[in-house]
């Protein structure tokens, strides 16, 4: 059996039996207790179990399902500060994409009222957190609205995305991986925030710690199509190498960052 198989049959164990255990595992699927801890490491990392003592217990995967209001409330000073940091990369007369997300309605809110910027969206609660900023050219995307994430997509989305050229987009994820890359819950978001990244000269990801390690259905991009991710500091350490290895540069919002 190889490594995906068996993280497949491991995951299905423990979501049927509410816990798995290394020892039973090791026995059942004939390898040494070192690999079954493996298995278990890449599972967490991937947000899909949790270690403990022995083995492992599944993680419900209710996050992706929350409406927009209370995924809005988790991790709210992360999400504040990666936003504050994400406003450095600003200039002047900039022409911005902003993506769908909490963390980058935060960012939306924070945009400065003393610079003129051009920003396309296609989330309905971005395009009302800017319509009264006087200084933002604001354009948004039409399409098929969701009801979890309030953004549009589809066809007509594809077809506005593809009349434009921005200097920076600001994406929003659900998982990054060095192996898989970007992605998110939903295909057809999947696919918009593809074309937002072909649509501009930087790409931007502004995510929290919690993203990354986990991967979900639907893929966005590799890591080396976009240019940068914002996140937090409380990032684990080897994943930002494993990340910048395969092509991102990865800010932890607070730090200092270094002067070439």
């Amino acid at each position: 059996m190889y490594a995906p198989e068996r993280h497949q049959w491991i995951l299905e164990q423990a979501r049927s039996n509410g816990r798995v255990d290394v020892r039973e595992l090791a026995e059942l699927l004939k390898v040494t207790p070192e690999t079954i801890r493996r298995d278990l490491t890449s599972l967490e990392r991937r947000g899909l179990v949790r270690r403990a003592h022995g083995g492992a217990i599944p993680i419900e995967r209710s996050v992706s399902s929350a409406v927009l209001a209370d995924r809005n409330e988790l991790l709210a000073t992360e999400k504040l500060a990666i936003a504050t940091a994400a406003l450095e990369e600003l200039a002047d007369g900039s022409s911005i994409i902003i993506d769908a997300g909490t963390t980058t309605i935060n960012f939306a809110e924070l945009l400065p009222t003393d610079r003129a910027l051009t920003v396309v969206t296609h989330s309905l609660p971005i395009a009302m957190a800017l319509s009264e900023k006087p200084n933002i050219e604001l354009l948004i995307l039409g399409g098929s609205v969701r009801s979890s994430s309030r953004a549009a997509v589809g066809t007509w989305t594809h077809q506005m995305v593809s009349m434009v050229s921005v200097d920076i987009a600001f994406l929003s994820v659900n998982g990054i991986t060095p192996e898989r890359g970007l992605t998110t819950n939903n295909i057809a978001e999947a696919a918009v925030k593809l074309s937002f990244i072909k649509a501009a000269k930087r790409s931007i990801v502004l995510a929290d710690h919690s993203k990354f390690g986990r991967e979900e259905f639907g893929r966005i991009a590799p890591l080396g199509a976009i240019d940068t991710i914002i996140t937090d500091t409380d990032v684990n350490r080897e994943l930002v190498l494993e990340v910048e290895a395969a092509g991102a540069e990865v800010i932890q919002a607070g730090q200092n960052r270094a002067v070439a």
